[in-house]
C-alpha cells in the first residue's frame, strides 16, 4: 500500500515518534510525504520515503496523487490551532480523501487506528481495486 506522510511543523516531532513507533508495519509499505517531514521520519527511522517538494509544492503534488487514486492511505497530523500557511487548503485534503475513498487520520489517535487495521488487512479492499464514489 502507499501511505502519504504530511504534517504541519508544529506536528513533526509527533509524526517521527509515530512512525518510530509503528516503524514495523510502516516498512512493509510504500510511503512518500512532503520533503520536511520524510527527511526527518527516515532519518529517525532508517524508513524509505519517497519526498516531494517542501512547503507549499508538496502538498499539491501528493493532492495530485489522491486524486489519481494512487495513495491508499493519508496520514495527515495538523495544528487545528496554528495551522500552516498553504496554498493547498488543509480542507482540500480532506475533501480528496472523501471524494475518493481514501482513509485518512489527522491526529495521532485516529492514525494508530489506521496502522493497526492496516496490519490486520482491514484495508485491503484498497489493493483489489479502488472505488470511486
Amino acid at each position: 500500500m502507499k501511505i502519504a506522510i504530511i504534517a504541519h511543523d508544529s506536528k513533526k516531532e509527533l509524526m517521527v515518534q509515530f512512525c518510530s513507533a509503528y516503524c514495523g508495519i510502516l516498512s512493509k509499505h510504500q510511503l512518500i510525504a512532503t520533503n520536511t517531514t520524510g527527511r526527518q521520519v527516515s532519518h529517525a527511522t532508517g524508513l524509505s520515503i519517497k519526498r516531494y517538494l517542501s512547503g507549499e509544492g508538496g502538498a499539491e503534488q501528493i493532492a495530485a496523487l489522491l486524486c489519481c487514486d494512487e495513495i491508499d492511505v493519508l496520514l495527515f497530523f495538523r495544528d487545528p490551532i496554528n495551522p500552516k500557511a498553504s496554498t493547498v487548503n488543509d480542507l482540500d485534503l480532506l475533501r480528496l480523501c472523501d471524494v475518493h475513498n481514501i482513509p485518512v487520520a489527522t491526529n495521532i489517535a485516529t492514525a494508530e487506528a489506521l496502522i493497526l487495521a492496516l496490519e490486520r488487512g482491514d484495508l485491503d479492499w484498497r489493493q483489489a481495486g479502488n472505488v470511486s464514489i
